[in-house]
């Protein structure tokens, strides 16, 4: 009789040298477990959370537009290369780059998504943005029938209201030219695992 349970193998290590915690729960786990567990989490995300980050991006290099003349992947990179060429800090380039990587997958939270990713190794500056960005977007769409074009008052006077608004102007509204020669992804590549190799600061909990 062939048995209806399939024995499968178990996901592969980073590192040849590491271990798997072998636990049907985390009720099972010891505190032996943990600490293995957590001093080869601490690497494996040093290693792969660039990586895998630029992967959600480049993932979407072919992906089809649903009018724009350029797709998402062509808009973050078109915005990155206007940073870079206007002498950005890497900071500031590597959020061009990111800010809209969940535009498609979380459409309606965007910008909070792209401040996850990143907010714990950019300023807080940045971080602001990042989740306020798309409200920021809405002055510059003269025509659309249903926006607020005025939204981002409610933050007039803010300590980061004027980068926001710079930033929405000069390397999101107007990154949709599919005539605009970009900088190739490998140019970027590095600042990206520069600023993920920042250690983290911990951002407090949404209200």
């Amino acid at each position: 009789m062939t048995s209806t349970t399939e024995t499968r193998a178990c996901a592969p290590l980073l590192r040849a040298d590491w271990q798997h915690i072998d636990r049907n729960s985390l009720e099972q786990m010891s505190a032996r477990d943990w600490a293995v567990l957590d001093a080869q989490r601490s690497q494996f995300y040093r290693e792969e959370q660039a990586r895998q980050a630029l992967r959600m991006l480049t993932e979407s290099a072919q992906d089809p537009s649903f009018g724009y003349t350029v797709n998402n992947f062509e808009h973050c990179l078109q915005s990155a290369t206007m940073a870079l060429r206007d002498g950005l800090p890497e900071e500031d380039i590597v959020v061009c780059l990111l800010h809209d990587v969940g535009f498609i997958v979380a459409p309606h939270q965007h910008g909070d998504f792209a401040a996850a990713l990143l907010g714990p190794y950019v300023s807080e500056r940045n971080h602001w943005t990042l989740r306020r960005h798309a409200i920021f977007q809405d002055l510059h769409a003269h025509a659309h029938p249903s926006i607020d074009r005025n939204a981002r008052e409610r933050w007039r006077g803010h300590p980061h209201f004027e980068w926001a608004a710079s930033f929405v102007e000069r390397y999101d509204q107007n990154a949709i030219d599919c005539r605009y020669e970009c900088a190739p992804l490998e140019v970027f590549e590095p600042m990206v695992h520069r600023i993920f190799a920042r250690t983290p600061r911990q951002l407090p909990l949404p209200d």
